[in-house]
């Protein structure tokens, strides 16, 4: 599968940080890219919106600062996060601020529109989608989208039903682009599994919330590290999108979490709460059911290291077990 330069030559581990509403800031996106993984965040956790220029600003800066000092490990390149929904009246101001900056990356989330595929390619920016299905990633690329983020069973937050082999083995029939597979993804040997699936990058976010420079509640971070798959609430009550969350937070909010009702979809309302009291985000916390594999708070730098180690000895591993399984074919076949 062909990679744009972008993601093909400034990454150390094939890796994606995915945006994550409210906890996504500078501060960890810097921390990702400088540590060789694709740092994102969603436009809106800027606000007001002038102070997505400021971040922009600051990023790009700092970036760039790194790459001077460090020429044989340059960051990797940052993404920014538009929601492309009609709820969503900020879109096309943060799009122009965006195509400002030049953001390498542009991650589309919940609507694909040509518009805004044209935007970044205006500047050479790579557009990668996120889709639950086969129908939606097709609707994406007719649109103009580059690359396509499936967002499998068990991914934090808004997520689909489909598992990672079914949805990866459906796109992988008739689409050759890149390929960021988010679902339950939180150590390095995952990461190695989502492309011997198909995939060429691996989409993480739980893991990060979690870590120093994330900006999120430290209640949130360790009920993260507690917390089991077994932990995590499918759910669409909250936001009006089925999503995955954290059955403690939601225990914490006064709600049952195995007999939450059903929210009317047409009422999505973004980190509002739906239908509900209780706001997502704010009160009932989104992740994925990978966070067994968390156990502590790290920097995001020393994560990211965790991950490269893991992910090296996973492929050491797999190499040694071909190799064995080769001698022992040709010793049968002697």
């Amino acid at each position: 599968m062909a990679l744009p330069p972008v993601l093909r030559d400034r990454l150390r581990l094939p890796v994606i940080g995915s945006p994550l509403f409210i906890i996504s800031n500078p501060d960890l996106v810097i921390a990702q890219c400088k540590a060789g993984i694709v740092g994102s965040f969603p436009a809106l956790n800027a606000r007001p919106i002038s102070m997505l220029d400021e971040w922009l600003h600051r990023i790009s800066e700092e970036l760039a600062a790194w790459d001077r000092d460090h020429p044989d490990t340059p960051a990797a390149p940052f993404a920014v996060n538009h929601i492309v929904h009609k709820t969503n009246d900020r879109l096309e101001q943060d799009l122009e601020l965006s195509t400002k900056w030049k953001a390498p990356v542009v991650i589309t989330s919940l609507g694909a529109r040509e518009d805004v595929n044209a935007a970044v390619h205006s500047y050479g920016g790579v557009v990668l989608h996120d889709v639950i299905n086969d129908t939606f990633a097709r609707k994406a690329i007719d649109k103009g989208a580059d690359g396509l983020i499936p967002v499998a069973a068990g991914a934090g937050g808004h997520a689909g039903r489909l598992s990672p082999f079914a949805i990866v083995q459906e796109l992988r029939q008739w689409f050759d682009g890149p390929i960021a597979l988010s679902g339950a993804i939180a150590n390095g040997a995952s990461i190695l599994a989502a492309q011997a699936m198909g995939a060429d990058l691996a989409y993480v976010g739980s893991a990060f919330i979690a870590t120093k420079e994330a900006n999120a509640d430290e209640r949130y971070k360790a009920m993260i590290v507690e917390s089991r798959a077994d932990d995590i609430v499918y759910t669409n009550l909250f936001t009006g999108v089925h999503g995955n969350y954290l059955k403690p937070s939601i225990l914490a909010a006064g709600l049952d979490p195995d007999n939450l009702p059903t929210s009317d979809a047409s009422a999505m309302n973004f980190g509002s709460g739906g239908n509900s009291k209780a706001k997502a985000w704010r009160d009932i916390w989104g992740c994925g059911q990978g966070i067994g594999a968390i156990k502590d708070a790290p920097s995001a730098a020393d994560l990211i290291a965790r991950f490269s180690n893991e992910y090296e000895a996973a492929k050491a591993a797999l190499e040694g077990k071909f190799a064995l399984t080769h001698r022992h074919l040709a010793l049968a076949a002697e």
